[in-house]
């Protein structure tokens, strides 16, 4: 009876004990397992599927950290911008962004947690929620856990100018200039921004930037002698003899381009194309025939190169 009791005693303490220490342990291999099969749904793009899993291995463990985020994105992935402002449909924008914060304040892993503040930047985005000031704070605290990353200053700049902040926007450029003088994709950024402007002095000098870093790059000279090609055939405000100093500094660049690579088709294009154009402005008739002559020289040039990268 002693043994008896003793046994009926233990069994009683471990009913009692055991399901306080292995419940949560249940719980996190439920949403282990949970998580596994929502990770497929998720793969074969069965979003709302995913999305009922996911909230399950939530319920489960809320410390569950890629949860969240593939939550959120399942939700993303179901909204539909077309549909915006239809209750059902604008619930499933607010589910992603709620838990695309929540993925942020809960990762540990710094990569995921990037990954959620830009899907989160996504999310606040004209043809999502449409909330810029979100938006920019989202990106600023982006900046603030990367500084090093010029893509995020990039998308803060994007921002301010499509919400119309010029100057704003142009202070994020020359800042991660500041940050980053010797990267040459910050200057063809900056370029891009100033030319969306109408800011052609100021596009010329961040291309030109980014030439003196990449000197035996024959791109780099090729695409400010573009920028040049454009301003003379485009702007009709321009005086002949305007249009000819632009020809003239166009065809210079192409030149530096043709000396670090000869067989360079499109600087070889553009330069006949430039050319065509200067002796359209001369009045000088052998030195027209003589400038169409040697366009004709490099349209072939760059004719039988093209062919023989074609196999023509």
């Amino acid at each position: 009876m002693q043994m008896r009791s003793f046994g009926a005693r233990l069994a009683l303490v471990a009913t009692m004990v055991l399901p306080l220490v292995s419940c949560q342990q249940f719980n996190e291999l439920r949403a282990t397992k949970v998580f596994m099969d929502a990770n497929t749904q998720y793969e074969r793009q069965a979003y709302e599927a995913a999305a009922e899993m996911y909230e399950e291995v939530i319920a489960n463990n809320p410390n569950h950290e890629s949860a969240y985020f593939y939550l959120a994105n399942s939700y993303d992935n179901l909204f539909r911008p077309a549909l915006r402002g239809e209750p059902d449909n604008d619930r499933l924008l607010d589910e992603a962004i709620d838990n695309y914060i929540s993925s942020v304040d809960i990762q540990t892993d710094q990569a995921m947690r990037t990954l959620s503040m830009q899907y989160l930047v996504s999310a606040f985005g004209p043809d999502k929620a449409n909330d810029p000031t979100k938006q920019g704070a989202v990106v600023e605290l982006l900046i603030e856990s990367d500084p090093a990353n010029p893509d995020n200053y990039f998308r803060l700049a994007k921002l301010y100018e499509d919400s119309g902040l010029y100057a704003e926007a142009e202070q994020v450029y020359l800042q991660v200039a500041d940050l980053r003088a010797d990267d040459p994709t910050v200057y063809l950024q900056m370029a891009g921004f100033y030319d969306r402007n109408e800011e052609f002095e100021k596009t010329i000098e961040a291309l030109r930037q980014r030439s003196a870093i990449e000197p035996d790059n024959p791109e780099a000279f090729y695409t400010i002698g573009t920028f040049y090609w454009e301003k003379a055939f485009r702007d009709f405000r321009l005086t002949d003899e305007e249009k000819e100093e632009y020809v003239m500094l166009g065809l210079t660049e192409e030149d530096k381009a043709l000396a670090l690579n000869p067989d360079y088709v499109e600087a070889l294009t553009y330069k006949n194309i430039l050319m065509r154009i200067q002796a359209n402005l001369t009045e000088d008739l052998d030195l027209r025939e003589q400038l169409i002559a040697e366009a004709d020289v490099l349209r072939d040039r760059a004719q039988e190169l093209l062919d023989r990268q074609t196999g023509a």
